[in-house]
């Protein structure tokens, strides 16, 4: 099943981030697509959904994804180099990726996610020379090791940005415990100079999000990565995803970072211009 809500067109992009920043989200994250909805890794197609939510929303932080299956490391690289987004998703380690449906006792979806270290260490090396700040995404405690000989290296210094990618079958299982190990694993520690967070895939989503929120992890929410809101009705719009994490950060006692305060703590500087 799908989602209605899911943009296709630079304008649908441009209303999502507008209901989303308007609701409290500081980045946005982007995957493009064709406007009949087909996944796209053209420069073009990326430049026009950035330029559609630059005109829509005052200030955000556009972060684009680079994973894929099958998509040319070079394609991938090419629209970073042409539109320079203040962040870029690193996926940091291969890894089987699969979707499992319990009622039908089969695999809805199952690939192999290749991420060598070769295909890190270009994205980190080009990130660097274009000033792009890398999204280390993290699956299992494995990938966080990855880190290390990157900063023996030299590649990447602290304050890294980490995110704890949890519900995609094959990686860490989705547990508030198996977080809090994730955690603990960042280099420096979850008290320590870099900067973490959580994305929750799917049902777990909500809980995870508690855990995070209590751990003091960042949170990240949107139709990427769950349709529903926890009373198991389909959210209309990111937005509406992003205003309950609000709540339940409030209610966990904490804050909802600026957009200014996330640039801030990110190292992530406003860019007067798309590329």
């Amino acid at each position: 099943m799908s989602s209605p809500a899911i943009p296709y067109t630079p304008e649908e992009y441009a209303a999502e981030a507008r209901r989303a920043v308007e609701e409290g989200a500081a980045m946005i994250h982007i995957h493009a697509r064709m406007p009949e909805g087909v996944p796209s890794y053209e420069t073009e197609d990326f430049r026009a959904i950035t330029e559609a939510i630059k005109a829509a929303v005052d200030d955000v932080i556009v972060n684009y994804s680079t994973g894929a299956l099958g998509v040319p490391i070079e394609k991938r690289l090419a629209y970073l180099r042409e539109l320079r987004p203040d962040v870029a998703a690193l996926d940091m380690g291969s890894m089987n990726y699969a979707k499992y449906s319990r009622r039908r006792k089969s695999f809805v979806f199952q690939a192999v996610f290749e991420n060598s270290f070769e295909t890190i260490v270009t994205f980190v090396e080009t990130m660097n020379e274009l000033g792009i700040r890398p999204e280390h995404e993290c699956f299992d405690s494995g990938h966080l090791a990855n880190l290390d000989p990157l900063i023996d290296m030299g590649l990447l210094t602290e304050s890294l940005q980490v995110s704890c990618v949890m519900g995609v079958t094959g990686p860490i299982r989705p547990t508030a415990r198996n977080l809090a190990h994730m955690a603990g694993e960042v280099p420096g520690g979850p008290d320590g100079p870099s900067n973490w967070g959580l994305i929750g895939i799917s049902r777990d989503q909500w809980t995870l999000i508690s855990a995070a929120l209590a751990l003091g992890g960042n949170v990240r929410v949107g139709l990427e990565d769950n349709f529903y809101l926890p009373s198991g009705e389909m959210a209309r719009s990111n937005g509406e995803l992003v205003a309950h994490a609000r709540v339940m950060t409030e209610a966990a006692g904490r804050r909802v970072a600026s957009v200014a305060e996330a640039r801030e703590l990110l190292a992530t500087p406003k860019r007067s211009r798309v590329g």
